[in-house]
């Protein structure tokens, strides 16, 4: 190991870090000059990675969970050799530059996910070491070894304090996830103070009881922190803790103290922390040459790790043909086998969540790598996979449904990090209304544009009796609020299908599915290329006329009520329309969304509230809607309770 410039890369990321956050006045300067040992040894030593190619398959991957600390990250892949340039950052934390606030996923070579909501990313890697642990089971031979690689995070206190982060840990515990290894910067120090204040319990032990190792040193012997690291590659049934003993703002006169976190240190602050690291004051961004030296002497090590593992990838497909073929549709997001489609026959009754269950199952045969379970729900989802691989556990890696346990927001994190991983296409289930759990972890997958899918059941109120606490009431328009989240509500089995295809399709996006619990009919559908209009967000189940009088615009199981109620209407002409993505349908050409509206009068007929629908309706009135919590009892019975009945809604449309 080299010293010398391990220590010049240290200088470096403090010199860069502080004049950065200086120059944007604003920014976090506590964890770069507290963590830049550990950074450098860490580029330098410690990952499998090539700057070259930041997307090499089998590369480490490296989460800054403590997302406010990115400029050390920005700092150290500029040193490494990645693209990032020292005028991005330069330009930290301003509009154009790379060097975002927070590390941003798809925005900056080297950052393997978007970070800053405290606890998601170390929940994050957690999935990243799970998609690991598939793959290597999936493809690796008796003679070659082409998936073999560790997930490791930096966390602070903050994202151990966040619910999230017990979540995700138990379940890597419990699913010994040996090959993920986390490095906790114990500096004791947060926002408001020392954590003292609020966080004192023993943080090891914590750990212990989840099944993890747990090492202990110090952020600044680095000849320690990779013998730790070694010792935590010796225990492959258990995911490792190290606990680095730390100064937040280590250098600066600020150095110890809550002021260092999330604020520029102010002029004479950075001058003299210059000063402490033995650099001129007067000026601006200094780089050490020997931490320039340092990385360019370590480019041929890097490169060779990669060439060396394409011919070993090269020699596994020859021998592998079959799963070669897998391997390259699992990243192109392409099918790899054949399925048979579910059918129905129209008048029998089926839930929507039945429908994507045989579609899960159906779609396991096409997509080899198509991966995920819920939230200790399986058998109420029907979300279980019945196809090859059986249940994922420590024992069978190969398995391919997954037990998240009730652990809704882990749960969604996980996925996110699956994604983001590649390799396998992940899916998790739960009830629609523990959305609200999730909704952090959803939001960050949309941000990051990663191709989750959110199986939700028990959509609305007719799940009767659970009560208000189980029945979904505003959810479906707050989850249509999140930008880059595709919202798929089918009104019956054949919709489900199509549905299940769109999200299969969607390659930038989340794509989140509200199925109801109840049997419902499968509709007849009058326009004979629904399968296709279906596409474009919604299309005419039942016409009327070329200029209905009325047209009902409704979403999953309210189609049905809407055929029931258009079908007690008489002098009237009443058009039926199934909406199964609003947002898709409002982004349509005019020309289009007039076609299928067809109406001067339009009502809405959502078993939720009105927030969203109000722009279709020229009367509030015509909005058909639930605007209050629900109530406990049969089915059935609600609906009539809340007058939420297809008697209701025909009267309505005579009005």
């Amino acid at each position: 190991m080299n010293s010398k410039g391990i220590a010049a890369v240290a200088k470096t990321i403090r010199s860069l870090s502080i004049d950065a956050i200086q120059k944007a006045n604003s920014g976090h300067p506590g964890l770069p000059l507290g963590c830049a040992e550990l950074a450098a040894v860490l580029y330098g030593e410690i990952l499998k990675h090539n700057p070259a190619d930041s997307k090499w398959a089998d590369r480490d991957r490296f989460v800054l969970s403590a997302g406010h600390g990115s400029m050390l990250l920005y700092s150290v892949l500029h040193l490494a050799g990645y693209k990032i340039t020292l005028e991005d950052i330069k330009n930290f934390r301003q509009i154009g530059s790379v060097c975002c606030g927070h590390p941003e996923y798809g925005v900056t070579d080297g950052v393997e996910n978007t970070s800053g909501p405290l606890g998601q990313g170390i929940a994050l890697a957690v999935g990243m070491a799970l998609a690991e642990s598939m793959l290597a089971a999936k493809y690796n031979t008796k003679n070659h070894t082409i998936v073999d690689h560790y997930t490791y995070a930096l966390v602070g206190e903050g994202c151990l304090e966040e619910g999230v982060s017990s979540e995700a840990c138990s379940f890597a515990g419990h699913n010994k996830l040996g090959k993920l290894i986390v490095f906790y910067d114990e500096n004791r120090i947060s926002i408001d103070g020392s954590t003292d204040i609020t966080f004192t319990e023993d943080i090891g032990k914590r750990y212990e009881a989840y099944g993890w190792q747990v090492l202990k040193g110090s952020m600044y012997d680095v000849e320690k922190i990779i013998s730790l690291v070694d010792e935590a590659k010796k225990e492959s049934e258990k995911p490792t803790l190290i606990m680095l003993k730390s100064t937040i703002g280590k250098c600066s006169p600020k150095e110890g103290t809550s002021a260092v976190h999330g604020e520029p240190l102010g002029e004479e602050a950075v001058k003299q922390t210059k000063i402490n690291l033995g650099l001129d004051p007067e000026k601006f961004f200094q780089i050490d040459e020997e931490a320039v030296k340092y990385f360019a002497d370590k480019k041929a090590e890097f490169a060779k790790r990669e060439s060396d593992w394409n011919a070993e990838f090269d020699a596994w497909s020859k021998e592998n043909p079959e799963l070669a073929k897998q391997w390259k549709a699992s990243y192109d997001g392409a099918a790899d086998g054949s399925y048979t489609e579910p059918t129905y026959e129209v008048g029998k009754s089926v839930a929507t969540r039945t429908a994507s269950g045989d579609m899960i199952s159906a779609l396991g045969e096409q997509y080899s790598y198509l991966v995920g379970g819920s939230a200790d729900l399986k058998g109420s989802n029907k979300s279980g996979m019945k196809c090859d691989g059986g249940t994922y556990t420590p024992e069978n890696r190969a398995g391919r449904s997954i037990e998240f346990g009730i652990r809704e927001f882990g749960m969604a994190s996980e996925a996110a990090g699956m994604a983001l991983h590649g390799g396998v296409r992940p899916f998790c289930a739960t009830y629609l209304v523990f959305s609200d759990y999730m909704r952090p972890a959803i939001r960050l997958a949309a941000l990051m544009k990663q191709p989750v899918i959110y199986d939700l059941t028990h959509d609305s109120i007719y799940l009767g009796e659970d009560g208000p606490t189980h029945q979904p009431i505003e959810q479906l328009s707050s989850l249509r609020s999140i930008p880059n989240l595709q919202v798929l509500r089918p009104g019956d089995a054949e919709e489900t299908v199509e549905a299940w295809k769109i999200a299969m399709e969607a390659k930038d996006h989340p794509v989140l599915f509200a199925l109801t619990r109840q049997n419902v009919p499968i509709y007849a559908k009058e326009d004979k290329n629904w399968r296709e209009t279906i596409k474009k967000g919604a299309y005419v189940v039942k016409t009327g006329s070329e200029t209905p009088d009325v047209t009902v615009v409704a979403t999953g199981s309210e189609v049905n009520m809407a055929l029931e109620a258009a079908a007690k209407v008489s002098g009237k002409s009443v058009r039926i329309v199934s909406m199964l993505d609003k947002n898709l349908f409002e982004s349509q050409s005019d020309e289009f969304q007039t076609s299928i509206l067809g109406s001067k009068r339009v009502i809405v007929a959502e078993a939720g509230v009105k927030t969203g629908w109000e722009g279709y309706v020229s009367s509030k009135k015509d909005l058909f809607t639930i605007d209050r919590f629900g109530e406990s009892g049969p089915a059935k019975k609600v609906a009539e309770h809340f007058g939420f009945t297809a008697e209701k809604l025909a009267e309505l449309i005579n009005s």
